[in-house]
């Protein structure tokens, strides 16, 4: 019997990875590219995969939808950004809904920042509002297992 193992969308290459549980914790890389899967840093994500990234990635995936114009949005991106260096294990990533709203569209993003949690395939988890690390940690910290 093969060891559980969850999947990982490169954001880099748009390769789905297939990652045994227990490496989770051991920086994994992309099979095909080389790069970072699991990095601690925000991944900026696309038109061209984030429907492939909240519909494939097992582990948890925090998208934080912004806008370039949204002040709030701004002032919580190195919050963020602080968050995601704090917890390794969960993807962290951003789509700018000004620049791709057709991507955005199913989502119904209706304030902006709004972080949306997926796991498997599924939101989990929304917020609204501009938080900072440590409340972005207390509310990833909060979703369903």
């Amino acid at each position: 019997m093969s060891a559980p193992s969850q999947h990982i969308v490169c954001t880099h290459c748009n390769a789905t990875n297939r990652l045994p549980v227990e490496r989770v914790q051991d920086a994994p890389k992309c099979g095909k590219c080389g790069q970072g899967l699991l990095t601690g840093q925000v991944q900026e994500l696309t038109d061209m995969n984030i429907a492939k990234v909240t519909q494939k990635n097992d582990v948890l995936t925090i998208v934080d939808f912004w806008a370039s114009w949204c002040q709030p949005c701004l002032i919580m991106a190195p919050q963020f950004k602080e968050a995601a260096s704090q917890m390794p294990t969960v993807v962290f990533a951003k789509l700018q809904t000004d620049r791709y709203e057709q991507a955005a569209a199913p989502f119904n993003i209706r304030s902006l920042p709004t972080m949306v949690a997926f796991r498997g395939g599924q939101a989990i988890g929304r917020q609204s509002g501009a938080l900072s690390a440590a409340q972005i940690m207390q509310w990833v910290r909060s979703l369903p297992a």
